[in-house]
């Protein structure tokens, strides 16, 4: 029995080679990925009806009850303090301001630090660190006196300043004793003198007593009741 060979030529390598593009093509066409699927426009909800979008709104509101009226306003009782604050003069407020300021800068200066005796005649008083010797030589006039201030006819805000300038100014210039003169008092339509009657807290405390020392009735030679020596700080 004669067995058939198949002959191989030139077009056969050219058939398996063709045979072997198509397989790869199609194992390539097999490997892609699907493509997405389209996305669909969601169709929007149709407009609500104005009528029933208000209802849903305002469902379990009640309009007020007009009936009664408007809200009466309710009175505000002022206190004591605001009704004086109300009623008081610019002179009045003006000095109650000075006061309050008096009294925060001797708090801010280290509170108390004189020691103060006043019987309505003679006044004297020192620092706590001024010895009582300093005070009894000015008590006695036996300092030389370095300058004078005559506060007679001043009222009491131009006095009050016109002595923390006086004292400012000694002072700075280095002097050591000088004597202030408010006087008695005895013209004053009450009889009693209101600068002698501040005198001697315009020394201890406030702006005037930062250059106080020591101060004391003076001797009658001096003036007696009516004037003060004042010792000034180094």
């Amino acid at each position: 029995m004669t067995r058939k060979t198949r002959k191989t030529g030139p077009f056969e390598s050219l058939r398996k080679l063709k045979e072997e593009l198509a397989r790869k093509a199609e194992d390539k066409l097999d490997s892609k990925p699907a493509p997405p699927a389209p996305i669909r426009s969601r169709k929007p909800d149709a407009p609500e009806d104005e009528a029933a979008l208000l209802h849903r709104l305002f469902a379990g509101v009640e309009p007020l009850d007009r009936s009664r009226g408007r809200i009466p306003r309710q009175r505000v009782e002022r206190s004591a303090a605001a009704e004086r604050a109300a009623t008081r003069g610019p002179d009045e407020a003006r000095a109650e301001a000075d006061a309050v300021h008096e009294h925060l800068r001797t708090l801010v200066e280290g509170g108390a630090r004189f020691e103060v005796a006043d019987d309505g005649r003679r006044v004297e008083g020192r620092r706590i660190d001024v010895s009582m010797d300093a005070l009894r030589r000015l008590r006695r006039g036996l300092l030389p006196i370095d300058g004078r201030l005559d506060m007679h006819g001043m009222v009491l805000q131009e006095a009050r300043a016109q002595l923390e300038l006086f004292l400012r100014t000694m002072r700075a210039r280095g002097e050591r004793c000088v004597l202030v003169i408010p006087g008695k008092g005895e013209h004053s339509p009450n009889g009693s003198g209101v600068l002698r009657g501040e005198i001697s807290a315009w020394l201890s405390q406030g702006s005037s007593s930062e250059h106080v020392a020591a101060f004391a009735s003076a001797q009658t030679q001096d003036g007696g009741e009516g004037a003060v020596y004042v010792l000034l700080r180094r």
